[in-house]
């Protein structure tokens, strides 16, 4: 299932604890100057309810979106300059605040990493504007669009507040209507999840998979998500054995390891049973662990200790050291 961070602090009215929210984001990320973010949500705070709503897109306003930004940019510990840009930015883009007025309050780096993200903003919107295939060329189109916007990235903060801004976006979506939700799903799908991917942010590429899928082809979404829901309390229980397990096991065979478990993303079983024609009990890797080891011998002696507690399944194995991904990625 996707995971959902904790909701941010509200007052009794239901409004953003603004001295709770910098307390949290000031032991979350290098934070220097703790008014000059205060600054720019009292900035964004004040457009946001000034602001005439004019569309039901959003279930929540720029401010909000903002605060949802930076808190995703924390925990990928981005520096002060991005989180500020963050904060600010659904003001900009919705012409509510200019530019030439963030350089004046704050400092040029914000404006241009904010100027940076529109810039992105406007050449994914090219997706958007033609969703039908031209002469059968849509899936080179999608490619050649991730392509220029790779391309053009020549600050990675840049496509990094702009995945927070499409993650907070696809969150933001979910009691809009439909054709909206679909939008932005397949935009995310497309453009995004893949980015992140390139990017190296599995944690986001799994969650703007998922919630894309999940508006996307809602019913396989469902049936796969019930059919983990039954099975959780089971699954994580097993993990975690298996976690301890192995543990004390590679520690005691001498292999300095670092061992962790997690349930394999809804989309990712989807694609698995429809790439292999399988059934859900058919995937074996349902649940996961991932063993990480400091050098190339102690993968294959992991193996070894793997291999003398569990019965290897026929045809369920790869070697990615002897034969990496595309991406260079090896494993075992």
């Amino acid at each position: 299932m996707v995971k959902v961070r904790d909701d941010q602090p509200l007052k009794h009215d239901g409004k953003v604890n603004v001295d709770a929210w910098l307390d949290k984001i000031c032991t979350e990320a290098d934070i220097l100057e703790p008014e000059k973010l205060r600054h720019a949500l009292v900035v964004a705070k004040i457009i946001a309810e000034d602001a005439v709503q004019n569309s039901t897109f959003w279930t929540i306003d720029s401010a909000q979106m903002g605060l949802e930004m930076a808190q995703i940019l924390a925990e990928l510990q981005l520096d002060e300059a991005s989180i500020l840009a963050a904060i600010l930015y659904r003001a900009v883009r919705e012409g509510r605040l200019s530019l030439t007025q963030v350089r004046k309050d704050f400092d040029d780096e914000v404006a241009t990493l904010i100027e940076g993200v529109l810039r992105m903003a406007a050449i994914s919107a090219i997706q958007n504007t033609s969703e039908e295939a031209v002469l059968g060329q849509r899936q080179d189109q999608v490619d050649n669009l991730r392509k220029m916007l790779v391309s053009m990235i020549d600050d990675v903060r840049v496509a990094l507040i702009k995945l927070a801004e499409r993650t907070a976006a696809i969150r933001a979506v979910k009691d809009a209507p439909e054709d909206k939700r679909i939008k932005v799903a397949r935009e995310v799908f497309n453009i995004y999840a893949p980015l992140a991917h390139r990017l190296g942010i599995g944690h986001l590429k799994w969650e703007l998979e998922d919630v894309s899928f999940r508006y996307l082809e809602p019913q396989p979404y469902k049936k796969i998500a019930t059919l983990l829901d039954e099975k959780r309390l089971a699954r994580q229980d097993y993990v975690a054995d298996v976690v301890n397990t192995l543990t004390n096991e590679l520690e005691g065979a001498g292999i300095e390891c670092e061992v962790s478990g997690r349930a394999k993303h809804i989309y990712s079983i989807w694609r698995k049973m429809n790439r292999k024609n399988i059934e859900f009990s058919q995937v074996y890797d349902v649940r996961a662990v991932r063993i990480l080891v400091p050098n190339l011998r102690d993968c294959y002696a992991s193996l070894g200790v793997i291999h003398s507690l569990w019965r290897h399944i026929p045809n369920e194995f790869d070697d990615y050291i002897a034969n990496p991904k595309e991406n260079g990625y090896q494993s075992l």
